[in-house]
Order: structure tokens, then sequence, then C-alpha cells
């Protein structure tokens, strides 16, 4: 059986960055993705722009949109009233998170969720939202330990959320040890692989530091020598990518989580080798 996958976008900030989103969003619509989210920022600017591309993927596209909401910068009632105006607009999941703070703290409201499983409590009562959250497979930047970490994952499951989608990692090995923790742990729900596939290593080594992700030696070798060679690093990133996913799939894993980074063509690719094909128009199951 195919594997599922979902895809993920962020909101645009200027009128070029959207026509390269919605390019990517129909490019990828045809392999009827079990959803697509899009992330949602802590200004409200950014808010404003998550709502309206949700708006936009649910009134012109088939796909099922997940609504990104983080609970930093607001308090519970401000956040309570954005997922009300989603409930209402017809989104019925949403990925609960609660976002960066600020080093000063000064970005936590005195009246707002604490943590993420506050949130998805808080959240579960607000509508019956499928609730999906974070994990991390080499550990949450902030937290204090591994232990506590899996533990902090627990807390958002037994709160209510259905699933659980990792950041982004490089080495199959890494995700399939946090697996085993996490059923040690007794948690059963679905952890998602989130892959993040490389079309600017140098980027990806910045986003690697600030999310503390490991970067193995062997994937800076192979891009090494390609910043003006475009063409190249892409057929290195499709295998690389490639190879990552086929290498979960090979130890069971059937569903997949995709950071397009609002570029379709990568993410497309990889899908086709792991079986993914154009489907259909219609919502996925």
């Amino acid at each position: 059986m195919n594997p599922l996958v979902s895809f993920e976008f962020f909101p645009p900030k200027t009128e070029a960055m959207e026509q390269t989103l919605w390019q990517a969003i129909q490019r990828l619509a045809p392999l009827n993705p079990r959803f697509v989210s899009v992330t949602y920022g802590a200004g409200g600017s950014t808010r404003a722009r998550t709502h309206a591309t949700v708006a936009r993927i649910l009134n012109e596209t088939s796909l099922t949109p997940a609504a990104h909401l983080t609970c930093v910068g607001a308090s519970r009632a401000e956040v309570d009233e954005v997922a009300r105006s989603y409930a209402q607009m017809g989104v019925k999941h949403l990925v609960a998170l609660r976002g960066d703070v600020p080093p000063d703290g000064v970005g936590i409201h005195p009246e707002g969720y604490r943590y993420a499983n506050e949130l998805v409590e808080g959240l579960a009562k607000v509508a019956d939202f499928d609730l999906s959250v974070a994990a991390y497979p080499e550990v949450h930047p902030e937290a204090t330990s591994a232990a506590a970490d899996l533990d902090a994952l627990k807390r958002k499951i037994d709160a209510g959320a259905t699933r659980a989608i990792t950041n982004f990692f490089f080495e199959a090995e890494t995700y399939l040890r946090f697996i085993e923790r996490v059923r040690r742990a007794g948690i059963k729900v679905p952890i998602v692989p989130g892959i993040l596939p490389v079309t600017n290593f140098a980027q990806v080594v910045k986003f690697a530091a600030t999310n503390k992700v490991s970067v193995p030696q062997r994937l800076a070798e192979r891009f090494e020598g390609l910043d003006d060679d475009p063409e190249t690093r892409r057929l290195v990133a499709l295998a690389t990518a490639a190879e990552l996913c086929q290498k979960l799939e090979f130890n069971g894993v059937n569903e997949f989580h995709f950071y397009t980074l609002n570029r379709a063509e990568l993410t497309y690719a990889i899908c086709h080798l792991l079986g993914v094909r154009p489907q259909p128009a219609g919502r996925a199951a």
C-alpha cells in the first residue's frame, strides 16, 4: 500500500510569494494528500495571512487544510476565538503548538496557555477538532532532558491530541530510535515523520542549528561544491530525501509530512518515487 502524505506551507508575505505558494499547491493537490497545513506566526499580520491562506484553500481547492495555532503572546480568550473562527469556516484539523518564546519571556501572556498540552486541552473544549502536535526526535531545544521532552509529548497526547508530527531529521535511525522510546512510554498515536528536502544546504544548516538538529557529515559531503550548481544540487537533494523516506518505509513507516517551503518540485518527485501518484479530484480520506 502506498504511504499517506501531507504537506506543509507557510503564508506568503508578498504577491510574488503568493503566486509561488499557489503554484506549489496546484502542483501537489493531485497527489490527494491527507491534509495540508499552514504555519502560524506570533505577529498579528502573520496570523491574518495564515487565516486568509486557510480560507482560500477551503474555498478554492478540494484539499483538507490544517491550521497551525500557537498560544504565545495571546490570552486564552484570544486563542479560543481564533479557534472558533476556524471551526465556523469549516476547518476541522488544527496543529497545536506553544510557539517560540522570546528570550526575555515577554511573549508569555499572563492569561494565556502556558504549554502546548494546555492549548490542546483548551482547543478540545472549543470544538471537536482533530488535533496534531509536535514531536522532537532529537529533543526540543528548550527541554531539560530527553525524558522531560518525552513527558511533555505524553501530556499533549493525554490532553487530546490524535497524532504528532516530528521536527525534521536527516537519519532514519534518529526517527526509529525515537519511536522505540515513544512506544515504551505508552504513547500509541501515530508519530508522523517530518521530512525537509534539502533545497539550500546552507539554509538548512541554519535551520538545524536553531532546532538543535544533527547534520551528518555525509550530508555536508554530498552538497560540497554545489553552491553554484543548482541542477546537480536538486538531483542530490532528491536522492537524499528519497533515500531517507525509503529507509523509513522499509522499517514500517507508512505516512510522511513534507516541509515544502512553498516549493513543489522535490516533494512531488519524492512522492512519485514512493508510489504516490495523481488521483482523481476529491478530499483525502
